[in-house]
């Protein structure tokens, strides 16, 4: 059996379930598991596999500890053939699963250091004494990894290379529509932006853009969830809040229609250090759905709009350049609709999940699974 858990993720993280979890079980069909820890229940995903609930959701203290040591509990007793983890406060139990003999795989999302150090809703002590210390967590945790799975150059960097691989974080192609289902002269006004809704993530700054764009008629279409309950509040008193389509949290399918029905995506994200050196899924989300993107210029992310045609730089720091973006794309439907169709390319023919998901499956060979059942190889004994 092959176990992918979390105790922090959503079990609806596209990631873990529609991408990992969802290509292994094509490959090794009813040996592929998801453990979760949100109380919802079990539920059987309609690719086929399993998804097991460890309890409900817990606050950080306590699902560190006491939310930890069931899902330790409850992976042990499934004996995997692999554990793949994707939280680094489970990080204690993964090491206490390698010393009963699980192989186990650490999948680092995010620069966690960095992350911290950049979190505003942190206490400043707090940014400035934990990143050392998740650090030093992750080196003595690596040591003892079966594998380490990153999802950009500069993570891959912090870790062991010989039991570190890079698996991106690319689209699922098939999740989206073909784009010429919908012509971009014939789609409402509306811009989108899908995915966690955080200050700096740059809401006020759209919202501020929107409203300079009302000009044009320009509406604010926005899914997802707001990590912080004061965030939310400050959005919704925003002179821009009534340029502002919200649909809350959506599902895959949900993104995907949405997509379907705008001018462009916005990545407006502001400047900091750790969003800059990440690759922004719903950047290659929307160029996956055929639309323009509206993206910050930073150099990292100018690399692949730039390759790619498919959309205009702007300085999120600045609402009426993003503004101006808008603008030009709600008056020049056909350029637009061309620079999507070019995005789209590029995603078929370089940045596609389809591709990224052969380094997963070559991984778990190398570690012994077994092609056929997804069980460990036995171990041969020399003659």
């Amino acid at each position: 059996m092959i176990l992918h858990f979390t105790t922090v993720h959503l079990r609806d993280d596209s990631r873990i379930r529609s991408k990992m979890v969802a290509s292994l079980h094509q490959r090794y069909p009813g040996e592929v598991q998801l453990y979760v820890q949100d109380g919802l229940g079990p539920e059987t995903d309609t690719a086929g596999f399993e998804i097991v609930d460890t309890g409900p959701r817990l606050r950080r203290f306590l699902r560190m500890t006491s939310g930890g040591w069931r899902m330790f509990r409850a992976v042990l007793r499934a004996r995997p053939a692999i554990a793949h983890f994707h939280d680094p406060e489970l990080l204690p139990w993964a090491i206490l699963l390698r010393l009963y003999g699980v192989m186990v795989v650490y999948d680092v999302h995010e620069d966690y250091p960095e992350a911290v150090a950049e979190n505003y809703r942190l206490p400043r002590a707090a940014r400035v004494l934990l990143p050392p210390a998740v650090g030093f967590v992750e080196w003595v945790g690596a040591a003892f990894m079966s594998a380490i799975v990153a999802v950009t150059p500069r993570i891959a960097s912090r870790f062991p290379q010989s039991k570190t691989v890079m698996v991106r974080n690319w689209p699922k192609v098939s999740e989206f529509h073909t784009p010429a289902d919908r012509p971009m002269r014939d789609r409402p006004r509306e811009v989108a932006y899908i995915g966690t809704i955080t200050l700096n993530r740059n809401i006020l700054g759209m919202m501020d853009a929107v409203e300079a764009a009302r000009d044009c008629g320009a509406v604010l279409r926005l899914a997802g969830h707001f990590t912080v309950a004061m965030d939310e509040v400050r959005a919704r008193a925003h002179p821009g809040w009534s340029r502002v389509h919200f649909d809350g949290w959506v599902s895959r399918e949900g993104v995907a229609d949405i997509l379907n029905s705008v001018r462009a995506g916005l990545v407006v994200l502001k400047p900091v250090e750790h969003e800059m050196l990440t690759y922004p899924i719903k950047l290659f989300e929307y160029m996956a759905a055929g639309v323009p993107v509206i993206s910050s210029d930073f150099p990292l992310w100018r690399e692949f709009v730039n390759e790619a045609d498919c959309g205009i730089l702007v300085n999120p720091a600045n609402p009426e350049e993003i503004a101006d973006a808008i603008r030009w794309i709600i008056a020049n439907p056909d350029e637009a609709q061309a620079m999507g169709e070019r995005g789209r390319r590029a995603i078929l023919e370089k940045y596609n999940w389809e591709q990224e998901a052969q380094i997963l499956h070559q991984l778990y060979e190398r570690l012994g699974v077994d092609h056929q059942d997804g069980r460990r190889k036995p171990h041969r004994q020399a003659s």
